[in-house]
C-alpha cells in the first residue's frame, strides 16, 4: 500500500430518527449530469444518488457515506441492509486504507492499490457485487458489464407487460430474475453465479420493487418509464419521495422459491451448469452469508494482510457484523482479535 497513511474508518450510521416518506428530487439536490471524469458504474440507485450530489458527484465515497445516503437521502433502505450489503461490497471492493469506495470502475483517486489478489477495483469488478445475469447490464463475457443496455431493458418491459399487467412488480421480478438465469446459461460459456453474486442477483430484483416505487403510492407496482429513468439515466424522477418505511429485501427469497436455483456456473461452455456447493444456498440466513463472506470471500482477496491493512480489515468486519449482530448471529475472526 505503500506509504500512505492509513484513514480511520468512519463507522456507519444507525437507523434513521425518521422513516417516513419525503421528497427527494428537491431544490437542493437538482440532477447534474456526470462530467468527463466522474464514475458511474452497475448500480442505478448508486448513481442516482452521485448525480444529485447526495454522496460525492465523482462517484468515489466512504462506505459510512452510501449507508447514510441509501437510507436518508434516497431510498429508505432499512440499516441492517443497507449496513450489510455496503460493508460487504466495501471489503471487496474499496480501498481500506483510504476508506474510499468507486461506485464504478478502478481509479488511482482511492489510493494506492493494494497487494494482490486484491484490487479495489470499485463496483465494476467482475463476479464480486456486480456480476452476470444482470437486469439491464450484459454478462461481462459479452463486454460492457456496466452501463445500461437497451435490449435486456426492452426485455424488462416485455415480461412487466406479460407478467405485471405493465408495471414491474414481485411477480415480474420472480420470472425476470428466472429468465436471466436461464438466459446466461444458454449464451455465456462464463456464466458464474456463486457467492457474493448469488445474493445480490436476487437483491437487484426485488430492490426496484422496494425503493423506487414513490412512497405516497407505496403500493408495489413500479411505473416502466421510472424504471428507465432510474437504469438508464441514473436520476431520481421528477417529484421522487422514498419509500413510506425502512424496507430491505427480504422478499427475495419469494423470487428463489417460485423459481430454485442452486448457485453453480458453467463448466465446459454454454448449457453446461454444475452447481457449487460450497456457496451456502440459503437466501433468508444473513447469518450464514455473514459468515461465508467474512471467512471465505474476504481471505480469498486478502490472504496476508499486514500493519494497517489487517487493522482496517478488523474494523470493516466488525462493521459488516454489527448488521447482522441483533439475528443472535455469531461473531468470526478470521484475522484474530
Amino acid at each position: 500500500m505503500g506509504s500512505l497513511e492509513r484513514v480511520h474508518p468512519v463507522p456507519p450510521p444507525g437507523p434513521l430518527a425518521y422513516g417516513g416518506t419525503k421528497l427527494i428530487n428537491d431544490a437542493r439536490h437538482p440532477f447534474r449530469a456526470p462530467g468527463r471524469n466522474d464514475i458511474r458504474g452497475p448500480c442505478p440507485a448508486l448513481n442516482a444518488l452521485a448525480s444529485h450530489g447526495y454522496i460525492n458527484h465523482n462517484g468515489i465515497a466512504r462506505p459510512s457515506e452510501i449507508v447514510a445516503a441509501v437510507m436518508e437521502a434516497g431510498f429508505n433502505l432499512e440499516n441492517s441492509a443497507a449496513v450489510l450489503t455496503t460493508y460487504a461490497a466495501f471489503l471487496v471492493d474499496g480501498n481500506l486504507i483510504t476508506d474510499k469506495l468507486s461506485i464504478g470502475g478502478s481509479t488511482p483517486r482511492t489510493g494506492p492499490k493494494p497487494p494482490r489478489p486484491a484490487t479495489a477495483g470499485g463496483l465494476n469488478e467482475h463476479n464480486t457485487f456486480e456480476g452476470d445475469t444482470s437486469m439491464t447490464r450484459l454478462d461481462a463475457h459479452f463486454g460492457d458489464n456496466h452501463n445500461f443496455n437497451e435490449k435486456l431493458f426492452r426485455s424488462f418491459v416485455e415480461y412487466s407487460k406479460k407478467y405485471g399487467g405493465g408495471k414491474y412488480n414481485l411477480t415480474v421480478a420472480s420470472e425476470f430474475r428466472n429468465k436471466r438465469f436461464r438466459d446466461s446459461i444458454a449464451t455465456n460459456p462464463e456464466f458464474s453465479i456463486v457467492a457474493p453474486r448469488f445474493y445480490t442477483a436476487y437483491a437487484d430484483a426485488v430492490l426496484p420493487v422496494n425503493l423506487w416505487v414513490d412512497g405516497r403510492q407505496d403500493d408495489g407496482q413500479l411505473d416502466l418509464e421510472v424504471a428507465r429513468i432510474f437504469f438508464e439515466d441514473g436520476r431520481f424522477p421528477h417529484d421522487f419521495h422514498r419509500a413510506a418505511r425502512p424496507t430491505g429485501t427480504d422478499n427475495e427469497i419469494e423470487l428463489f422459491n417460485d423459481h430454485p436455483i442452486e448457485p453453480g456456473r458453467n463448466v465446459k461452455g454454454v448449457n453446461t451448469y454444475k452447481p457449487d456447493h460450497s456457496t451456502p444456498q440459503k437466501l433468508d440466513d444473513r447469518c450464514l452469508q455473514y459468515t461465508y463472506h467474512a471467512n471465505h470471500t474476504v481471505p480469498s482477496v486478502y490472504p496476508n494482510p499486514k500493519g494497517p491493512l489487517l487493522e482496517s480489515l478488523k474494523i470493516n468486519l466488525r462493521y459488516l457484523f454489527s448488521a447482522v449482530k441483533d439475528k443472535g448471529c455469531e461473531e468470526v475472526f478470521p484475522y484474530g482479535k
